[in-house]
Protein backbone atom coordinates (compact mmCIF):
# COMPACT_ATOMS: atom_id res chain seq x y z
CA UNK A 1 0.00 0.00 0.00
CA UNK A 2 1.37 3.10 -1.14
CA UNK A 3 -1.30 5.49 0.50
CA UNK A 4 -1.93 4.74 3.62
CA UNK A 5 -4.30 7.81 4.75
CA UNK A 6 -5.07 11.90 3.88
CA UNK A 7 -6.81 14.66 6.20
CA UNK A 8 -9.41 16.94 4.20
CA UNK A 9 -9.24 20.25 4.33
CA UNK A 10 -12.93 21.94 2.98
CA UNK A 11 -13.08 25.24 1.81
CA UNK A 12 -15.16 27.66 0.09
CA UNK A 13 -13.29 29.78 -2.95
CA UNK A 14 -12.39 32.80 -1.76
CA UNK A 15 -12.94 34.61 -5.17
CA UNK A 16 -16.43 33.78 -4.83
CA UNK A 17 -17.76 33.25 -0.92
CA UNK A 18 -21.43 32.94 -2.31
CA UNK A 19 -21.03 29.68 -3.92
CA UNK A 20 -22.46 26.86 -3.33
CA UNK A 21 -20.06 24.50 -3.91
CA UNK A 22 -17.05 24.22 -2.00
CA UNK A 23 -13.29 22.46 -2.89
CA UNK A 24 -11.32 20.00 -0.70
CA UNK A 25 -7.45 19.53 -0.56
CA UNK A 26 -6.51 15.89 0.41
CA UNK A 27 -3.50 16.85 2.52
CA UNK A 28 -1.72 12.98 1.92
CA UNK A 29 0.19 11.12 4.67
CA UNK A 30 2.54 9.81 2.42
CA UNK A 31 4.54 10.78 -0.41
CA UNK A 32 2.57 9.19 -3.50
CA UNK A 33 4.84 11.07 -6.46
CA UNK A 34 6.27 7.49 -7.56
CA UNK A 35 2.58 6.72 -8.76
CA UNK A 36 2.05 9.75 -10.63
CA UNK A 37 2.65 8.88 -14.66
CA UNK A 38 1.26 5.59 -13.38
CA UNK A 39 -1.67 7.81 -12.53
CA UNK A 40 -1.87 9.84 -16.05
CA UNK A 41 -1.78 6.32 -17.83
CA UNK A 42 -4.68 5.15 -16.57
CA UNK A 43 -6.65 8.10 -15.93
CA UNK A 44 -5.78 10.40 -18.88
CA UNK A 45 -4.23 13.01 -17.68
CA UNK A 46 -5.89 15.93 -19.03
CA UNK A 47 -2.27 17.78 -17.69
CA UNK A 48 0.87 16.30 -16.34
CA UNK A 49 4.33 17.76 -15.42
CA UNK A 50 7.70 16.28 -14.26
CA UNK A 51 8.90 18.79 -12.11
CA UNK A 52 7.45 18.98 -9.69
CA UNK A 53 5.33 16.05 -10.29
CA UNK A 54 1.62 15.99 -10.93
CA UNK A 55 -1.56 14.88 -12.85
CA UNK A 56 -4.83 16.54 -13.57
CA UNK A 57 -7.49 15.10 -14.85
CA UNK A 58 -11.17 14.95 -14.94
CA UNK A 59 -13.71 12.48 -12.93
CA UNK A 60 -17.09 11.84 -11.49
CA UNK A 61 -17.61 15.39 -12.88
CA UNK A 62 -14.97 17.28 -11.16
CA UNK A 63 -11.39 18.59 -11.77
CA UNK A 64 -8.96 16.66 -10.00
CA UNK A 65 -5.33 17.56 -9.51
CA UNK A 66 -2.77 15.09 -7.96
CA UNK A 67 0.58 15.99 -6.36
CA UNK A 68 2.79 14.16 -4.52
CA UNK A 69 1.64 15.14 -1.18
CA UNK A 70 -1.92 16.82 -1.65
CA UNK A 71 -4.86 16.40 -4.10
CA UNK A 72 -6.81 19.10 -5.07
CA UNK A 73 -10.87 18.37 -5.79
CA UNK A 74 -13.09 21.44 -7.01
CA UNK A 75 -16.81 21.73 -6.89
CA UNK A 76 -17.77 19.50 -4.38
CA UNK A 77 -21.32 19.55 -2.98
CA UNK A 78 -20.02 19.27 0.69
CA UNK A 79 -17.81 16.89 2.77
CA UNK A 80 -20.10 13.84 2.34
CA UNK A 81 -19.18 14.12 -1.46
CA UNK A 82 -15.38 15.14 -0.87
CA UNK A 83 -14.95 11.94 1.52
CA UNK A 84 -16.35 9.64 -1.46
CA UNK A 85 -14.50 10.93 -3.86
CA UNK A 86 -11.36 10.90 -1.48
CA UNK A 87 -11.40 7.65 -0.82
CA UNK A 88 -11.98 6.36 -4.07
CA UNK A 89 -8.82 8.25 -5.38
CA UNK A 90 -6.73 6.57 -2.34
CA UNK A 91 -8.11 2.76 -3.56
CA UNK A 92 -7.11 3.77 -6.77
CA UNK A 93 -4.04 5.40 -6.35
CA UNK A 94 -2.80 2.05 -4.47
CA UNK A 95 -4.26 -0.12 -7.03
CA UNK A 96 -2.86 1.66 -9.58
CA UNK A 97 0.22 1.23 -7.66
CA UNK A 98 0.06 -2.37 -7.12
CA UNK A 99 0.02 -2.88 -10.86
CA UNK A 100 2.38 -0.56 -11.86
CA UNK A 101 4.35 -3.90 -12.98
CA UNK A 102 1.31 -3.99 -15.77
CA UNK A 103 1.36 -0.28 -16.45
CA UNK A 104 3.06 1.81 -19.07
CA UNK A 105 4.22 5.34 -16.89
CA UNK A 106 3.41 8.33 -19.37
CA UNK A 107 5.30 11.17 -19.16
CA UNK A 108 3.14 13.97 -21.36
CA UNK A 109 -0.22 15.03 -20.69
CA UNK A 110 -3.32 13.79 -23.11
CA UNK A 111 -3.43 15.68 -26.18
CA UNK A 112 -6.79 17.49 -26.81
CA UNK A 113 -9.09 17.96 -29.94
CA UNK A 114 -8.18 20.83 -32.02
CA UNK A 115 -11.50 23.67 -32.13
CA UNK A 116 -10.84 24.68 -35.41
CA UNK A 117 -10.42 20.91 -36.49
CA UNK A 118 -14.01 20.38 -35.27
CA UNK A 119 -15.44 23.36 -36.74
CA UNK A 120 -14.56 23.22 -39.94
CA UNK A 121 -16.66 20.01 -39.91
CA UNK A 122 -19.53 21.65 -38.32
CA UNK A 123 -22.56 22.47 -41.04
CA UNK A 124 -22.41 26.22 -42.26
CA UNK A 125 -22.15 27.90 -39.36
CA UNK A 126 -23.32 31.38 -41.14
CA UNK A 127 -27.11 30.54 -41.47
CA UNK A 128 -26.72 28.06 -38.49
CA UNK A 129 -30.36 28.38 -36.84
CA UNK A 130 -28.34 26.82 -33.01
CA UNK A 131 -31.01 24.31 -32.14
CA UNK A 132 -28.63 22.82 -30.39
CA UNK A 133 -28.45 25.23 -27.78
CA UNK A 134 -25.63 27.24 -27.91
CA UNK A 135 -25.51 30.87 -28.89
CA UNK A 136 -22.14 29.90 -31.49
CA UNK A 137 -20.58 27.01 -33.45
CA UNK A 138 -17.54 27.80 -31.81
CA UNK A 139 -18.83 27.84 -28.18
CA UNK A 140 -20.51 24.26 -29.60
CA UNK A 141 -17.09 23.14 -31.00
CA UNK A 142 -15.53 23.80 -27.65
CA UNK A 143 -17.89 21.59 -25.80
CA UNK A 144 -17.26 18.94 -28.33
CA UNK A 145 -13.94 19.17 -27.74
CA UNK A 146 -14.42 19.37 -24.09
CA UNK A 147 -16.24 15.97 -24.35
CA UNK A 148 -19.52 18.16 -22.69
CA UNK A 149 -21.75 17.81 -25.85
CA UNK A 150 -21.75 15.00 -28.81
CA UNK A 151 -21.74 15.21 -32.14
CA UNK A 152 -25.62 13.90 -31.46
CA UNK A 153 -26.69 17.13 -30.69
CA UNK A 154 -25.96 19.03 -33.96
CA UNK A 155 -29.49 18.28 -35.71
CA UNK A 156 -27.83 19.71 -38.76
CA UNK A 157 -24.54 17.59 -39.06
CA UNK A 158 -24.54 15.79 -42.11
CA UNK A 159 -24.22 12.07 -41.77
CA UNK A 160 -20.85 11.88 -43.64
CA UNK A 161 -19.71 15.09 -41.50
CA UNK A 162 -20.87 13.54 -38.09
CA UNK A 163 -18.69 10.15 -38.97
CA UNK A 164 -15.52 11.97 -39.29
CA UNK A 165 -16.10 14.02 -36.50
CA UNK A 166 -16.85 11.13 -34.05
CA UNK A 167 -13.57 9.48 -35.77
CA UNK A 168 -11.74 12.82 -34.76
CA UNK A 169 -13.43 13.03 -31.15
CA UNK A 170 -12.35 8.92 -30.80
CA UNK A 171 -8.34 9.52 -30.85
CA UNK A 172 -9.18 11.50 -27.58
CA UNK A 173 -11.35 9.08 -25.74
CA UNK A 174 -14.24 11.73 -26.35
CA UNK A 175 -16.96 9.55 -27.91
Amino acid sequence: MLLTGYEKEIFRSKCNQAAESVHCFAHLNDDISDVIPYLNAEMGGDAFTLDPPSVTFKAHGKLITIHPKKIAVNALSGEEEAEKICSWLMREINDIWERKDEIVPKYEARSEPKIFDILKLLPNKAVCPKECGQPTCMVFAKLLSEGVKATADCPHLEPEKKEMLDSYLAGFDLV
